[in-house]
């Protein structure tokens, strides 16, 4: 009966961590589908997803962290481009995103001319103002302005020669006021509820780059905020002594700029928020994690280390310093102690078209979610 009893508890266990998995990897799904078109800048692929994850905080029982609206509403500026993306080099037509991208802060042009070689990856069309490099990866980015000239990155592997001529349309459109939202809730604390614990993910992405091409953004950051979800998810139907908040961040990718305009507007005083950990490049996990501001914050690293040395979740825990390359460092600047920790190996997708669902493997969120649990009762527990 013992033997029968375990054996039970271990099935149901296995399908209560295959459930975390596979609700995972269906938000991945829907945050990279077409629908999203990158959670960005154009068929108001942010709005759109702004909208499910708030349809998502609401279906899981959070409240508004202010009280009224679970939506966070700011703006700030940023180039788009909507429409056409067409190159040709030497004569051959250049496919948007694989085989080029623009500079984010382009001008639009429409012409064809001649380039004259600056150096061994940079070429110019002087007269339609064009700038050519040669990259052997294509990153592309976001920007907050429009500069007087047309920036084109093309992969090298591209190319058949030295380019030479070129044929160009690109259609931007500035926006000086991009209306996004930050989605912003909690599950009340059972016994000391104006202490926070805030579990945070960034949920835009790069958009669309023309009419036809968009970036999924499948680890960046559909996998933070799909874990995220299943976090919201889980304390939804498990609340703890302290408050659980959850702040979907936009804006991210822009410059930190959902982040930077909570700190400024705190909806909960930050004095109240016990713990930041925040969520950013969560789909792979083979090779481990790294945690940045461990050596700001020892004690509690020293926390997840315990943890992982007692269950073996994780393959290593890197520590890191401090680094402004996520939205926990605004907090960490105003005071809050606060965790970005991303996943290491496997894909190495990244700001590109190739960061898709299909090729995101997800391996170890099942022990992520495990983790950042027991780490959540452990801070829960010494705070």
């Amino acid at each position: 009966m013992k033997k029968l009893l375990l054996s039970t508890l271990m099935f149901i266990s296995l399908i209560a961590n295959g459930q975390d998995s596979l609700f995972i990897r269906k938000m991945v799904d829907t945050l990279t589908s077409p629908y999203f078109w990158g959670r960005g800048y154009t068929n108001n692929g942010m709005e759109k997803a702004a909208g499910f994850i708030n349809t998502q905080f609401k279906q899981f029982g959070l409240q508004p962290l202010d009280g009224k609206d679970l939506m966070q509403p700011f703006t700030y500026p940023v180039n788009t481009f909507p429409g056409k993306m067409e190159l040709y080099i030497n004569g051959s037509k250049l496919e948007p995103g694989k085989d080029f991208i623009v500079f984010p802060e382009s001008q639009a042009v429409n012409g064809s001319g001649k380039l004259l070689q600056k150096d061994s990856t940079q070429f110019v069309d002087q007269v339609n103002r064009i700038i050519v490099k040669v990259e052997r990866k294509l990153t592309w980015d976001v920007a907050p302005e429009v500069q007087n000239f047309t920036g084109i990155s093309i992969d090298a592997k591209s190319l058949n020669g030295i380019p030479k001529d070129i044929k160009v349309t690109i259609e931007n459109k500035f926006i000086k006021s991009f209306k996004t939202a930050n989605i912003c809730g909690y599950v009340k604390g059972t016994l000391v509820p104006d202490s926070f614990i805030f579990i945070t993910a960034h949920y835009d992405h790069l958009g669309g780059m023309g009419s036809e091409t968009y970036f999924p953004g499948a680890n960046d950051n559909a996998s933070g905020t799909s874990l995220l979800l299943n976090l919201v998810k889980y304390y939804g139907e498990h609340p703890q002594p302290f408050s659980i908040a959850f702040i979907s961040f936009a804006g991210e990718e822009a410059g930190l700029l959902g982040s930077k305009y909570y700190t400024e507007h705190p909806l909960v005083p930050l004095k109240n928020i016990s713990f930041l950990i925040n969520l950013d490049l969560e789909g792979t996990g083979e090779e481990g994690i790294t945690v940045v501001n461990a050596t700001e914050f020892p004690k509690q690293f020293q926390w997840m280390q315990d943890i992982n040395n007692q269950h073996h979740y994780l393959a290593a825990i890197n520590a890191r310093g401090k680094a402004a390359n996520s939205d926990h460092y605004l907090f960490t600047e105003k005071g809050v102690p606060a965790f970005f920790f991303y996943t290491l190996g496997g894909i190495k997708a990244y700001h590109d078209v190739f960061d898709r669902s299909a090729t995101l493997p997800l391996n170890k969120v099942n022990d992520l979610s495990k983790f950042l649990k027991e780490f959540i009762q452990k801070l829960m527990n010494k705070v």
